[in-house]
């Protein structure tokens, strides 16, 4: 297990990259996280949600994704309140009060399922690499944990405690992280590693024996910073580093900020076009001066919509249409673009109807049915693949639907197809980029690869395999 001092640490990272350095060294891996929190989902082949740093995990495996390494996932619908997705389908909402303090929901035992999720997994795979969440010294959280430590003692699984250098007080925060654990769980770490150094690495050495002696426990290793290696992120924190401008030379794509955004890697492959400069804002200058605009997934479609309508967004992607500027809405910004957005049955809050955009000639409708499977489609005569979650069904059949510069669609990883790109920025004047030979799956496993590569130097592999067969 890959626990971390806090959030954001770089555990799901880190767990990627062993996934796929098990693989290489001739092992049968898949991941686990046994609780999940996070709006960016994925659908697997049976058409069932997980979260999407699982399915990552799984692809660097070289496995299917399936729910039971992700058996419970929580989407957060606002500050207070998440859905539950048990399993792969969603349960119902629940406050974050009700869910921490009675845990259990209409006689479920979320610990006993969860449990019975990794026990089917460890059946078919070795290594199970277990991802946990936050951090593992949240004491009001400790008698109702599922995915820390207590899913560690129920595993036998080795501990890793994960620490970010890069936020400071490594010290402070890797030895309180321990001496907070009960003497039981203090057994279970048995390693260390400090992650997202930034410089020369000599400059640590000390640093690293004095860890070990305070907390006698072994620093595996200390892993730099990358820049060059593209793996998708699943939270949002990310995004506060991509609201960049606009820029000279390149097809300006601005993404809306929304409040309550998800799927954001449906963006990935576009970040990483040279012809294009992609950013986040809720700008309306630069919405209105971007060369093609997207709205993207939302967990929370009405609320953000009108959001939108009090910013000005809403008014400033209604002018770039006019303006002749190209539009795309995806999931929850497909159904903003259309005329008419209903809740009649509150199952998003209490916004029961509002206008949309009126780019879009359809209407939609929100229901208790969710949709989750994985498509493929043809645009512009050529295959492609993506993957629908959304809760609303919409009056049209049609998987996509364009008109006059603008495109709407309920499928994720639409922007992955390279006939997509194409058609979006043909119309784009660049001078002096091409794009990538390599196909979106081709370029994840070179990614893989690299972050493998990249971990395996400086992270001690034979002591992690010796910690692991004396668990």
């Amino acid at each position: 297990m890959l626990a971390g001092t806090g959030s954001d640490v770089g555990k799901s990272v880190l767990a990627t990259a062993l996934c796929r350095i098990f693989l290489q060294d001739g092992y049968y891996p898949a991941p686990f996280k046994a609780q999940n929190m996070a709006l960016n989902s994925y659908a697997t082949p049976e058409g069932l949600e997980i979260g999407r740093a699982q399915a990552v995990q799984a692809e660097a495996a070289g496995v299917p994704c399936h729910t039971d390494m992700n058996p419970l996932l929580l989407k957060p619908n606002s500050d207070h309140t998440s859905q539950v997705v048990l399993h792969g389908k969603p349960i119902g909402n629940k406050s974050a009060y009700d869910y921490w303090r009675k845990k259990g929901d209409g006689g479920i035992d979320f610990r006993a399922e969860v449990c019975a999720a990794y026990d089917r997994l460890a059946a078919r795979y070795n290594p199970i690499v277990l991802e946990g969440a936050g951090s593992i010294s949240e004491l009001n959280l400790h008698d109702t944990d599922l995915v820390n430590l207590p899913m560690a003692r129920y595993a036998d699984a080795a501990v890793v405690l994960v620490a970010d250098i890069d936020r400071g007080g490594v010290f402070a925060s890797v030895y309180g992280s321990i001496q907070l654990q009960t003497p039981e769980d203090r057994k279970l770490i048995k390693g260390i590693i400090i992650n997202k150094f930034r410089g020369d690495l000599r400059l640590f050495d000390e640093g690293r024996r004095m860890l070990e002696d305070i907390c006698g426990i072994p620093v595996l290793g200390v892993i730099p910073y990358y820049k060059d290696i593209y793996i998708e992120e699943e939270d949002s924190v990310s995004l506060e580093q991509k609201r960049k401008q606009l820029a000279e030379g390149k097809v300006n794509i601005a993404v809306v900020l929304l409040r309550h955004i998800s799927n954001f890697t449906d963006f990935s492959t576009l970040e990483r076009d040279p012809r294009v400069n992609l950013f986040y804002t809720n700008n309306t200058s630069d919405i209105r001066h971007a060369d093609i605009i997207i709205l993207p997934g939302t967990k929370a479609t009405l609320d953000d919509l009108m959001e939108l309508r009090r910013n000005g967004c809403a008014q400033a992607i209604q002018q770039a249409h006019r303006d002749g500027k190209m539009i795309v809405g995806i999931c929850g910004g497909y159904q903003m673009l259309g005329q008419d957005i209903s809740d009649p049955d509150g199952i998003e809050g209490s916004i029961a109807r509002l206008p949309g955009l009126g780019l879009l000639p359809i209407q939609t409708t929100m229901s208790a049915e969710k949709t989750t499977r994985q498509v493929t489609f043809t645009f512009n005569g050529q295959a492609c693949q993506g993957y629908e979650i959304h809760q609303g069904v919409s009056d049209t059949d049609e998987a996509i639907i364009q008109t006059d510069h603008c495109i709407g669609t309920y499928i994720h990883g639409f922007l992955d197809n390279a006939p997509v790109i194409e058609h979006l920025l043909e119309n784009c004047q660049v001078e002096n980029a091409a794009c990538s030979a390599l196909s979106p799956a081709d370029f994840k496993e070179e990614q893989y690869d690299k972050l493998a590569a990249h971990v395996r130097q400086y992270l001690d592999m034979n002591h992690l395999y010796q910690i692991l067969t004396a668990s």
